[in-house]
């Protein structure tokens, strides 16, 4: 075996990192984003993707190992995944990375902490085991897109399965030659397709199988089963299957130093990419003179890396509406607001939406800075034109939501699952975990008594 490809540098980098190794900056990142991750988690079991999640885990029978977030069944770890992984993407409010290409928490925290609850790992070991995760994930998106995303395969499953696999297996204390194997194993599950904007819940579905196969990994390797150390750059390996325009050499940029995990918040609940056009909305809602009533044309400049996307002027369902630019502008300009609530049946059918949909534009920049900036342009009755251009949403690192932004957050959602006193107290205990001694004990607060 070649000790010098990407798979056995990246598993000597992750089988050796320690608590300490981890910048204060990064470990504060890993905590904000737990504490954000379950409370989606929890509101997320409550939805019916969620629930069809859970129940498929709970009579899909085995071995009772690791919780189930809202629920609080046993089942295998590999269940347990599996489903919280789907609960926690099934409201579009989960974290995302800078280049709003794929979310971290459903793959990696999703197998983490399934492996964590059972092992009895240490607040402390979580941690290490979810910064080497997220990690990986962003390492391998580096690696591959955006040719990996405009081929049609989604970053959040395809490259979340290395994530998943590393935090799984530092959690079981593989060996470097064994993360190797567990590697090569993650990279023959690795899948998920863009194919997912319709009005099913498909796009709910990709993290959980990423989940499950990256426990599933990291356990086959301890057992023994060996995997191909190529993985990565090999003829037939990950970056040539799923990427025209490959950046091999990001897996190991830095690889000797700390590194900075940048994670952004969603305090919408829709894609990623959306927020910028709902902060202009919003901005303009705010402006002199704004009246929803007399809008008559909505333009929406976007650049050109998503400009293809989210366009839908007549979503069906909330799957479709959460991944709808006109529809959540148009919520936004009539309601202040861009939260769950809003992308309701109600909404859909209301003729003010619609019709603000249907007169919503949008064209390509490729003088934007970013590829999410966006530059809206309101046109109302008389001519008279408000604008407004957001290159770094709400949320974002250039943008932060404040702790008392993401505490109400994750009490919003938590709250009217476990009780927001048990929330708080869910929430103290995440901000301080590298105290706790066995994550299962902050595991069992998620229960629904």
């Amino acid at each position: 075996m070649d000790q010098k490809t990407y798979a056995h540098r990246l598993a000597a980098r992750f089988a050796a990192l320690s608590f300490n190794d981890i910048k204060p900056g990064s470990r504060l990142a890993i905590k904000r984003l737990l504490m954000d991750y379950l409370g989606v988690a929890l509101a997320g079991s409550r939805s019916a993707s969620g629930h069809i999640a859970r129940r498929f885990a709970r009579e899909h029978g085995g071995k009772a190992q690791a919780r189930l977030i809202g629920d609080g069944a046993r089942v295998p770890m590999t269940s347990a995944a599996f489903a919280n992984a789907i609960s926690s993407h099934s409201i579009e409010l989960d974290d995302i990375d800078v280049l709003a290409l794929f979310h971290f928490s459903p793959p990696v925290f999703s197998a983490g902490l399934a492996v964590a609850d059972h092992a009895g790992a240490s607040g402390r070991q979580l941690i290490t085991a979810l910064a080497a995760g997220c990690e990986m994930m962003e390492r391998a998106s580096r690696a591959t897109n955006p040719s990996l995303r405009n081929r049609g395969y989604h970053t959040t499953p395809t490259c979340g399965v290395f994530g998943a696999t590393v935090a799984a297996a530092k959690l079981l204390r593989l060996s470097a030659d064994k993360m190797v194997s567990a590697l090569g194993l993650a990279g023959a599950q690795a899948s998920g397709l863009m194919e997912m904007y319709g009005p099913s819940m498909q796009k709910r579905f990709n993290p959980g199988p990423t989940a499950r196969n990256g426990v599933t990994s990291a356990l086959m390797a301890r057992l023994g089963f060996t995997g191909a150390d190529t993985i990565f750059e090999g003829e037939r390996g990950f970056l040539r299957a799923f990427s025209d325009e490959t950046h091999p050499e990001a897996l190991a940029e830095g690889i000797g130093r700390p590194y900075e995990l940048l994670i952004e918040f969603k305090p919408y609940s829709c894609a990623r990419p959306i927020h910028n056009a709902i902060d202009c909305a919003l901005d303009v809602r705010g402006q002199p003179g704004f009246d929803a009533d007399a809008i008559e044309r909505i333009h929406v400049a976007r650049h050109p890396d998503w400009a293809r996307y989210h366009q839908n002027r007549a979503p069906r369902t909330y799957h479709e509406a959460q991944v709808s630019l006109p529809f959540s502008t148009a919520v936004a300009f009539l309601e202040g607001q861009v939260l769950l609530k809003q992308y309701s049946d109600r909404n859909i059918r209301n003729p003010r939406v619609r019709q603000l949909c249907k007169i919503t534009t949008i064209s390509e920049d490729a003088s934007l800075p970013r590829g999410v900036s966006c530059r809206m342009t309101v046109t109302l009755r008389g001519g008279r034109q408000l604008a407004s251009q957001v290159d770094y949403p709400k949320g974002s690192i250039r943008n932060p939501m404040s702790e008392a932004e993401l505490q109400g957050k994750f009490e919003s959602l938590a709250g009217p699952v476990i009780g927001i006193k048990r929330a708080r107290a869910l929430a103290a205990a995440v901000m301080n975990i590298e105290r706790v001694a066995d994550v299962s004990s902050v595991l069992r607060m998620t229960a629904v008594r």
